[in-house]
């Protein structure tokens, strides 16, 4: 019954989250800030990721191609499939949830605690609205960190896969362009959209309706970020079926 208050709690924030919305003028400086913050401010960590991701995929794509009547050009085709299906959209969605969502918790819990945002209520805001919406609108633009990420990725398997002697430079190519299908792509945006909302919404939830002091404040951030992960896997599936099955 705990599970279950806590999800008809969750739909209820989001109902909140667009009541009552604050004025143009101040919203406007709110999402540049956020933007900054969540998106660009995660970008370091993703190209970083992303990059050795792909070189790893393309390692051990290459070491389990021992026949040698296989063709080199399937260790490009295999990490083009891995990077941009899975890895791509849902292992940098599970960074962004402990590294941004972590933040969103602490920054929205440390309010709470410091009763500010009572303050925000008392004057008449729609202290939701104020603080998630910004979020929502800014972490929007996660899908462009996302093809970013399947860039950098394939990028680091065609280093591996070159400089490490597993395949050559016109193989490896001849497997990224082999059977591409575009909707692949549109399919991992798709997803990385969805799960920017639930980067933004879930760990806002944990830190706007957390009680006590400091020490829970840490708490939360910990458990925004598990239960933000396990609804991340679980949409990941749900999307997957939709989209693919």
């Amino acid at each position: 019954m705990k599970y279950l208050e806590a999800i008809g709690k969750y739909f209820i924030m989001i109902w909140e989250v667009f009541k009552k919305p604050t004025k143009w003028r101040i919203m406007k400086t709110l999402i540049l800030k956020e933007v900054d913050e969540l998106v660009f401010g995660a970008m370091g960590i993703i190209i970083f990721i992303s990059f050795f991701i792909g070189g790893v995929v393309t390692i051990q794509t290459a070491l389990n191609l021992t026949n040698p009547l296989l063709p080199k050009s399937l260790i490009g085709f295999a990490a083009r499939q891995s990077v941009i299906l899975e890895f791509a959209p849902t292992f940098t969605s599970i960074i962004m949830a402990g590294k941004v969502g972590s933040y969103i918790t602490s920054s929205i819990g440390t309010m709470r605690v410091t009763e500010q945002i009572d303050a925000l209520e008392v004057m008449g805001i729609n202290s939701l609205n104020y603080l998630v919406f910004p979020k929502i609108v800014a972490i929007m633009l996660y899908p462009f960190a996302v093809a970013i990420s399947m860039f950098v990725g394939i990028l680091g398997g065609w280093v591996a896969a070159v400089f490490g002697g597993f395949a050559p430079s016109g193989d490896f190519i001849q497997g990224l362009q082999m059977d591409f299908n575009s909707y692949h792509v549109t399919y991992a945006l798709i997803k990385s959209v969805v799960f920017a909302f639930v980067i933004a919404t879930v760990p806002s939830f944990h830190g706007f309706y957390m009680t006590g002091g400091a020490l829970e404040v840490g708490k939360a951030s910990t458990t925004s970020f598990v239960w933000t992960s396990v609804v991340i896997i679980i949409v990941n599936y749900i999307l997957t079926q939709l989209l693919l099955g």
